[in-house]
């Protein structure tokens, strides 16, 4: 052997030692001695030298969001950046020791609800979970004016980046006053493109869609497509929750593919998933229909959470037309003994058609007019407020509730292998899908407090679905590339310093759907901007995060 490979020859023995399945029963002694000798081995053909740093990161494995094998290195940040990787032998004002610990960029979730972040400025349940920037305005509600959006970012000052989308919703239902079963007018329908090309103009990463909520669930595609034609010249993104998750998904998916197409926009499709027992096991169907659409010369990605629940209103199981016109038109529909039990009739048939018996997949999570009900399934609730719980009761419970203001829900509707192999598709970014908790509050679905943590517990260690590497890419650099978040999702020499330092052995999502308020355990640190956000699993009150305006080549 030539004397100038035996640092990789080396550097390759020690990381099968640390990656064999008898390296865990291995004295954790012996483990740190073996993985100082890799660091050692491999950063001796790259040092750092006359650089100074404000942190060093050292002794980690660094995971780079490419998908690239984890290697040993030194990080070093200046000035919010990372100008330095290898085997950094200066000092740091801080230096974080990562013996044990992956090392991987901050990770980005494109599809949040934290629009509120402004008023919750801490985003804790994020940024305990590894997060370190957060994509808002999804599933069609958004903030309306995005330059004063970012400009209350600022002035506030926040834990993560914030990037927003602008939803359809919120600018069909500004445009549109309050009848929305119907085609938008002309003169409506340019204020919508108005409204879409002004929040494109100050920043805003794309156009998202809420097809099942009002007013969007009334709206036509053309009416998307002429909107999406705004988003286009800026290169941004259409996020789409779509009509249907279930056995009609087909359909829902021409209907994005159609926008993509006519629009010439790239497209996302938020939260993939096959909902109720009639559409599982056909996980692999549904790739392959959009593999063709991108055979097709379409650009299509799609998100994911790791749970087989979703979290949506409790409205989501009354009629959409109940609802035109608003909470009014509602409430004069149940006033009426006949109008009612049309209505009924209805629920009954949407439930039965999803191949369920009743309700008690709904789970009340947050309904603020009787707490004493959040963590209690329909039928649960329906015993308790009634004495009963026929289908009928299920239903009188229901709109009790929307009458009464409405509740939040987590809907138990899909399958772990169909969730697994969306999971291990290239183009699934991992995104949860929730909004910023306030810890203790209500029975919230536990996507918030763990998902990042439950893909690298459960699906990396555990079950081996991912590699660590490709998991760590669905979080960080292809959720970035996908929404053209300049710097992020990568380390590298130049990007920002946004870093997760994480234990691969311990990292875990103990929230759990019935006692969801438990952050994510093994994230040591989190760095934002290169601002230490949180230390030994503790938040800092550090609020370094920026709002990231999208870089539009109109600009």
């Amino acid at each position: 052997m030539r004397s100038e490979s035996r640092p990789a020859f080396t550097q390759t023995c020690l990381q099968l030692f640390l990656d064999s399945p008898l390296c865990p029963v291995i004295d954790s002694t012996m483990k740190h001695f073996a993985a100082s000798l890799l660091l050692l081995s491999g950063l001796a053909i790259a040092p750092v030298s006359g650089a100074t740093f404000d942190t060093i990161i050292r002794g980690g494995r660094v995971v780079d969001g490419t998908g690239n094998p984890a290697r040993f290195a030194d990080v070093g940040i200046k000035g919010g950046r990372i100008t330095g990787i290898g085997r950094i032998t200066s000092d740091a004002k801080t230096v974080i020791d990562a013996t044990g610990m992956i090392v991987a960029p901050g990770f980005v979730d494109v599809h949040t609800h934290a629009d509120e972040i402004v008023e919750q400025p801490r985003a804790e349940n994020f940024l305990r979970m590894g997060v370190t920037t957060l994509v808002v305005g999804n599933c069609g509600a958004s903030e309306l004016n995005i330059g004063k959006y970012f400009r209350d970012i600022k002035r506030t000052g926040v834990s993560p980046n914030i990037a927003t989308l602008i939803g359809h919703n919120t600018v069909r239902e500004k445009a549109m006053g309050g009848s929305f079963d119907r085609p938008p007018t002309a003169a409506e329908l340019e204020t919508m493109k108005q409204l879409v090309g002004r929040a494109m103009d100050d920043g805003a990463v794309g156009l998202s869609t809420g097809l099942i909520y009002l007013p969007g669930v009334f709206s036509q595609p053309d009416e998307i497509v002429e909107l999406a034609k705004i988003v286009s010249p800026h290169d941004g993104i259409y996020a789409s929750h779509m009509r249907h998750e279930d056995s009609q998904i087909y359909s829902a998916l021409d209907e994005v593919f159609r926008v993509a197409r006519e629009a010439h926009v790239r497209a996302e499709v938020s939260h993939i998933k096959l909902s109720g027992e009639k559409s599982w096991g056909k996980a692999d169907d549904v790739l392959a229909y959009i593999a063709k659409a991108r055979a097709e010369g379409l650009d299509i990605t799609h998100d994911q959470y790791a749970y087989t629940a979703s979290s949506t209103t409790m409205r989501q199981l009354i009629p959409d037309d109940a609802f035109d016109g608003g909470k009014k038109h509602f409430l004069e529909l149940i006033a009426d003994a006949a109008e009612k039990a049309k209505l009924a009739t209805r629920m009954k048939e949407k439930v039965a058609a999803r191949g369920r018996k009743d309700f008690a997949y709904a789970v009340i999570a947050s309904y603020k007019h009787d707490t004493s009900l959040n963590g209690l399934n329909i039928v649960e609730a329906s015993k308790k407020l009634r004495g009963s719980d026929t289908l009928d009761d299920q239903i009188e419970t229901i709109l009790e509730i929307e009458k009464n203001g409405s509740a939040s829900g987590v809907f138990h509707g899909m399958n772990e292998e169909d969730l697994q192999k969306f999971m291990q598709h290239p183009n699934t970014m991992i995104a949860c899908d929730s909004g910023l908790r306030e810890f203790g509050k209500d029975v919230p679905h536990p996507r918030g407090y763990g998902n990042n943590a439950r893909v690298l517990g459960r699906y990396v260690r555990e079950l081996k679905t991912l590699r660590l590497e490709d998991a760590i890419r669905k979080m960080t650099s292809l959720p970035a590339n996908t929404f053209q978040l300049r710097d992020r999702g990568l380390i590298r020499e130049g990007g920002c310093g946004d870093i997760v330092v994480f234990d691969p052995e311990k990292i875990s999502d103990p929230a759990s759907y019935n006692d969801p308020h438990h952050y994510a355990v093994g994230i040591a640190h989190v760095l934002v901007n290169g601002v230490a956000v949180v230390v030994n699993g503790e938040h800092t009150g550090a609020k370094p995060g920026q709002g990231l305006k999208h870089e539009s080549p109109k600009r």
